[in-house]
């Protein structure tokens, strides 16, 4: 989640270096509530608003609809909590708030943890405000539970779509006619998990723009990104919006021409003129300036040993760091945990006592297969650890603030472009320093210029160094260096050890099994500019079973995978074929 700085024991000097990020003014000159100010102060320990803050929160407190488009990590979710809890002090100054007045603020999130992470904050703020209650709706929690709360009374209420949904439907009991901001966090990536027509409905039942009651309502839209969908929801949610933190160049929000339809199908037939909404995914993107951008080109069958060398490297160089690897499966990321968790090393080692864990570090997982209970766990006992690596989908990559993150390894390229971004948005927050490095595989090369078109430029990272100096574990160390990294000894002894190990411990190779299938139908479904560089035609399966430590590629799904591939190619030659004929018959 976007929060302000904490900035504990930082002199005049630091602050100065933070200028990139950090307002020269104070939450009280942005004409904030006092007794906000001093919570924000004294509770939450902000002291400095950012930048986006300074630009939004004036203009938000105004009462005009805003969209808001600012980098991940630069305290969006301040922005809005800061104006509607200060607008609610005002009113409470005049007329006494009461919790049966009902929910006043209505803050949407794409997931469970972004909900339950703004809430934290949320709660945090309002605690010494007893009269002001914070709550929050989602998916997984015990409905009737949720019920009795609304029944209650919740003065700002966190929620997902779905869930929210079904409570504007189903229970008489929550009072919203008070209503008067909807707010969209992290909107692109509310459309992209498919609660388009979740968004439609709800607007339909509160009202698009003003609302439904008496109460004028304001509507406040924040993305890091923006795309069709983002800016068509800008266009039915927002009247006469102000855009903060966008290069009017690049992104405008004009009025919608009658063709586009709905959020859940996109925006279609657009037409070329004034109407015609611009795309900020075709400008650069926007990353922090102190993040340190790498990549490391490795071929398929070395990329599980080139990813557990960085880890030892990175958490036997510097003990306190975390560090999250992001994969683009839930099987890929259930198979890494394990053999993280389990590998000892060194093999063959003369006794028991001499091995230990190849990593040793608290290790943690996080996808969208696991269950509520298990996921908040494991989100908040990372968050707590000084030092943690946690293996991930992009269920990670949206909004969530993970404390003195130091790096971000994309294992698994995202399968959208600006995904990217979020990503590496985990680290580097609030001018912090951090690192990224992307796996890349020679194939895959061309993703670099793509990236390169949008402004983000990486270097390439010291593979060979890092290899040269791991351990030897009986082998000479005058041995000649080879050139090739795929024969690099540290590269062959590491990668049979590994495949010892899953091919001994059987449900390390189910999962093995399990993640190779469910990465190459991933590889196969990556979109857009993504499609003609991620070409699973130009894998070598053979090679990806390696990277699962699996010395034989799963027949029965190679082959499978295989027929699908032939058929599709031959499907594609008789319909071309097909229209050939007929424009000859036509002639």
């Amino acid at each position: 989640m976007s929060k302000s700085t904490k900035m504990e024991g930082k002199n005049t000097t630091e602050v100065a270096q933070d200028d990139k990020v950090f307002a020269s003014c104070t939450f009280e000159t942005l004409g904030l509530h006092p007794r906000l100010c001093q919570i924000l102060n004294e509770k939450l320990e902000f002291k400095v608003p950012t930048h986006i803050q300074a630009q939004a929160v004036p203009v938000i407190l105004s009462g005009k609809h805003a969209l808001v488009n600012a980098a991940t990590g630069t305290g969006k979710t301040l922005v809005y909590l800061a104006t509607v809890v200060h607008h609610l002090l005002l009113q409470n100054d005049k007329q006494r708030i009461n919790r049966s007045d009902g929910t006043y603020a209505l803050v949407l999130v794409p997931t469970h943890e972004l909900c339950m992470q703004v809430y934290e904050t949320l709660d945090k703020m309002l605690h010494p405000l007893h009269w002001l209650v914070p709550g929050y709706i989602m998916g997984g929690e015990n409905r009737a539970k949720e019920k009795a709360r609304l029944r209650k009374g919740i003065s700002i209420l966190v929620s997902t779509p779905g869930r929210l949904l079904d409570h504007l439907k189903n229970t008489s009991s929550f009072v919203y006619t008070n209503l008067r901001w909807l707010i969209f966090d992290e909107a692109d990536r509310i459309l992209e998990l498919g609660y388009g027509k979740e968004i439609e409905e709800i607007l339909t039942v509160l009202g698009s723009r003003q609302g439904k009651s008496a109460v004028q309502r304001q509507n406040l839209l924040l993305s890091a990104t923006l795309n069709d969908k983002v800016n068509h929801l800008a266009n039915i949610s927002l009247e006469n919006p102000v855009t903060i933190g966008l290069d009017d160049k690049k992104t405008q929000i004009k009025p919608l021409c009658t063709n586009v339809l709905s959020l859940e199908g996109g925006v279609e037939n657009a037409s070329d003129g004034p109407g015609k909404l611009t795309n900020s995914s075709n400008g650069e993107y926007n990353v922090p300036a102190q993040l340190i951008q790498r990549y490391v080109k490795v071929s398929c069958g070395s990329r599980l040993v080139v990813l557990v060398s960085i880890l030892k490297k990175l958490f036997e160089g510097s003990g306190l760091q975390k560090i999250v690897v992001f994969f683009s499966t839930c099987d890929a990321v259930d198979f890494h945990h394990l053999l993280l968790s389990e590998f000892q090393w060194p093999p063959n080692s003369s006794s028991e006592a001499e091995s230990r864990l190849f990593l040793e570090c608290k290790t943690y997982k996080l996808h969208g297969n696991m269950d509520h209970a298990e996921r908040r766990s494991a989100f908040n006992e990372f968050k707590s650890e000084k030092s943690a690596l946690l293996l991930s989908t992009d269920v990670s990559a949206r909004g969530l603030d993970f404390p003195r993150v130091r790096c971000i390894i994309q294992y698994d390229s995202p399968g959208e472009a600006t995904e990217y971004v979020h990503r590496v948005g985990r680290t580097a927050r609030l001018g912090e320093r951090g690192d990224s490095l992307l796996f890349l595989q020679p194939v895959e090369i061309d993703y670099l210029d793509l990236l390169k078109r949008h402004g983000v430029l990486l270097t390439e990272y010291p593979l060979l160094k890092l290899l040269d100096s791991m351990p030897f574990y009986g082998r000479n160390p005058n041995v000649k260096k080879v050139l090739s990294l795929e024969m690099h000894h540290w590269v062959l002894s590491l990668q049979k050890a590994l495949e010892s190990f899953v091919i001994t411990e059987p449900s390390v190779k189910k999962l093995a099994m399990s993640a190779f299938c469910s990465w190459v139908r991933a590889y196969s479904a990556h979109r857009g500019e993504l499609k003609s560089i991620f070409v699973v035609k130009k894998l070598h399966l053979g090679h990806v079973a390696k990277s699962f430590a699996l010395k034989e590629q799963p027949s029965l799904v190679g082959k499978s995978f295989q027929k699908q591939l032939k058929k599709r190619n031959r499907d594609q030659k008789q319909k071309g074929g097909s229209k050939r004929r007929r424009i000859v018959g036509k002639s």
